[in-house]
């Protein structure tokens, strides 16, 4: 899609150089959804890529990954082997369902940022800890949890010309066992429930809920509930109208498979053990 109102294009190669923001901007990354549509109020970009982040970053403390990190880089991590929930990164990126094209160009920033309850990367980072680092429009910097992040169907926390700089997933959740469950309305459609449970070593257990629900939804245990523990702890921090409502499920649906799936979770890690 050309973007015909757009009059100018910005490569800042450092933080300092980012153009001060006014209305009719936006921040330019692989711009899959940014050139999918015709975005009328825009007059201005900021490429992104030149300021070269480095994509991915493995430390003691764990994974940085950049905002502008493609797809297709995170899927082709090598993770060290104790990185037991690694698994879930190829598994949270072929939730895209995309062609190697969008693979190779949407960034992992973007999907958040975008804010849809299917956003996969949402549902990856945000079941693994994951915490984002916002460069402030107005100087400084915060964090804030990716579950907190989201706030809603295409809502996010973000102010204008904030910028999304990276999520740090940390190393103890990268650790964890984990048990990953999606489900869509069509066999190649966008994912109508996603849910993922890990176990920490001293055997709590985390949930995270999302595509079903408008934001996601994080819910920890002391221990493996039983399924009744577990069906009543989802109804009562999901309520009805907080599950999302499209063409690719209704709210009664996504419901009763994200207690379905959530049950399938809890079976699958209720034996996991340490060695």
């Amino acid at each position: 899609m050309d973007l015909n109102t757009v009059a100018a294009v910005v490569h800042p190669t450092t933080r300092d150089q980012l153009p001060v923001w006014t209305a009719g901007d936006a921040w330019l990354a692989g711009g899959t959804w940014l050139f999918s549509e015709p975005q009328a109020h825009l007059t201005r970009l900021t490429d992104l890529t030149d300021l070269k982040w480095p994509a991915l970053a493995i430390s003691e403390t764990g994974l940085s990954i950049a905002a502008t990190c493609t797809v297709a880089q995170l899927d082709a991590l090598a993770c060290p082997p104790e990185w037991i929930a690694s698994p879930l990164i190829n598994q949270c990126c072929s939730a895209f369902l995309a062609s190697f094209k969008i693979w190779k160009t949407a960034t992992v920033g973007g999907n958040i940022c975008m804010s849809l309850p299917a956003g996969p990367m949402i549902s990856l980072s945000s079941a693994l800890d994951g915490v984002c680092t916002i460069w402030q429009a107005g100087g400084g910097e915060r964090k804030i949890p990716v579950a907190d992040f989201v706030t809603g169907d295409q809502r996010n926390v973000l102010a204008p010309g904030d910028l999304l700089r990276q999520i740090e997933i940390p190393l103890a959740a990268l650790r964890r066992r984990s048990a990953f469950r999606q489900i869509s309305l069509t066999p190649i459609g966008r994912s109508a429930a996603l849910l993922i449970g890990s176990v920490t070593r001293d055997g709590r257990l985390a949930l995270t809920i999302t595509a079903s629900t408008k934001r996601p939804v994080r819910l920890s245990f002391e221990g493996i509930p039983n399924s009744k523990e577990l069906g009543e702890a989802i109804l009562q921090r999901t309520a009805d109208d907080l599950y999302h409502d499209d063409v690719h499920g209704k709210p009664i649906w996504r419901k009763h498979m994200t207690l379905r799936l959530a049950e399938e979770i809890r079976v699958e890690l209720q034996d996991t053990a340490y060695a």
